[in-house]
């Protein structure tokens, strides 16, 4: 007898500064997934937070605009809590019908998707889904957080000093960047893609470049700029977590910002593998398995590092929802180290529903 597929939705778009990069990353997706193993139901989500359902996502992804979805086709949705495989239910009166799901796989960057929001609503639904969990997903969002746990876990980090909003006016900000050293980076703390991130090279630099990250976020980090090859490594869960060979990123920008990322087409040159001797490919891949456990991460993540001349590693950040894109590293490390997209998203599915099965069978009552 023939196997039913699994019902599989995918969410993309989102309250976000990454948006757009999550529609690239959702049609990467739906291009690569294997349509005989699935049942795709495309949940497409606007910059308001609205929820649509999307009979044929195929136009909004390719424009890469999800407005007017309620008057062009879009079904809206809601998810009701507790209804488990039932969840998903269709806002359309009188019949309010169900769209039946087996697994989520949010395609979501950034805030709203990668933060733990999303992950909270889907566990309050009783939905399996793929990624990190709540914890995870906050953890990783957070760079203030993330690095200090990780410095508590003896992992090596970059200097760094987070500042929130409130105490901006009365820092004492030429004393901190004079003892980080100049070049300094500033960076919103719990935003990806490099969206908001600038180099700076002087006082006056800093706080320009401090106004605008603050437009982005609530609390900003002040880091120092290390001189060293940028490296990345794909992590899928397991026991122990299974770790790519590692990429290498030579921006052609005066760093890997938003630009060389997504709008550049040369604005990078991405190399997977990365040439790199054998005992120190060892020794990322080590550092990424530990950084993925110390972070409390599950499902996939995506740990980027960075290596000095005199071959110091210092840890850069994690991403627990890394790009999907057709030139995102996660992917394209699992492809070189032999693990295809189509077969990447297999192992993710089967992952996310193997946790929610041990967390589903935790008790609930003490008895």
């Amino acid at each position: 007898m023939k196997a039913s597929k699994l019902r599989l939705a995918v969410l993309f778009g989102g309250r976000s500064a990454e948006h757009e990069i999550s529609l690239i990353s959702a049609r990467n997706v739906f291009e690569s997934i294997d349509t005989n193993r699935y049942h795709l139901l495309s949940v497409g989500i606007t910059r308001e937070g609205e929820w649509f359902l999307l009979p044929d996502p195929t136009p909004y992804l390719s424009s890469g605009k999800l407005e007017d979805l309620r008057t062009k086709g879009g079904k809206p949705l809601a998810l009701i809590p507790g209804a488990g495989k039932n969840a998903f239910i269709e806002i359309s009166p009188p019949r309010y019908p169900v769209h039946p799901v087996d697994v989520v796989l949010p395609i979501l960057h950034g805030p709203g998707g990668e933060d733990g929001t999303i992950q909270g609503l889907l566990d309050t639904a009783l939905l399996p889904y793929v990624g990190a969990g709540v914890t995870g997903s906050a953890i990783g969002m957070d760079k203030d957080v993330m690095k200090r746990l990780l410095r508590e876990g003896s992992l090596p980090v970059p200097h760094f000093v987070a500042i929130r909003r409130e105490e901006f006016p009365h820092t004492k900000l030429e004393a901190i960047c004079n003892n980080l050293g100049y070049p300094l980076f500033v960076k919103p703390a719990s935003l990806g893609s490099s969206v908001g991130i600038r180099k700076a090279n002087t006082i006056k630099e800093v706080r320009i470049a401090l106004d605008n990250a603050f437009c982005y976020d609530t609390k900003v980090i002040i880091e120092e700029a290390v001189c060293g090859r940028e490296i990345e490594c794909s992590v899928l869960d397991g026991s122990p977590p299974s770790v790519s060979l590692p990429g290498e990123i030579r921006p052609r920008h005066e760093f890997y910002s938003y630009e060389a990322k997504y709008l550049d087409q040369e604005g990078a040159e991405l190399i997977a593998p990365a040439a790199l001797p054998e005992n120190t490919i060892k020794k990322v891949q080590q550092l990424a398995s530990r950084a993925f456990r110390v972070l409390c991460c599950e499902g996939m993540a995506r740990v980027d590092f960075f290596i000095r001349e005199n071959g110091e590693i210092l840890f850069n950040e994690i991403n627990t929802i890394p790009g999907f894109t057709n030139i995102s590293m996660y992917p394209r490390l699992w492809k070189e180290s032999g693990l295809p997209m189509h077969q990447l998203l297999d192992r993710l599915i089967e992952n996310a529903l193997e946790h929610h099965r041990v967390r589903s069978a935790l008790k609930v009552s003490y008895q």
